[in-house]
């Protein structure tokens, strides 16, 4: 199985090359291992935003907030 930072670690290189879709999938493995990491629900948030799912990505963003309120890097 792989590890959570193997997952973010990928999905972040897919999204810089602008592999939203795929990058989503990674960011989402991810979630299903651990919930409660803020930087993941960025993540994720910044895959929907990149396709144009700005309502799902708000929800991301707003849930990684509410994990960590003086998360600096939300968007």
């Amino acid at each position: 199985m792989p590890e959570i930072s193997d997952l973010v670690k990928k999905g972040k290189i897919l999204l810089v090359e602008r592999n939203f879709e795929d990058a989503l999938a990674y960011f989402e493995q991810a979630l299903l291992l651990n919930q409660n990491d803020p930087d993941i629900w960025n993540q994720k948030g910044a895959a929907l935003r990149s396709l144009g799912r700005y309502d799902e990505a708000l929800e991301c963003f707003n849930k990684s907030l509410e994990i960590d309120p003086t998360d600096k890097h939300s968007s």
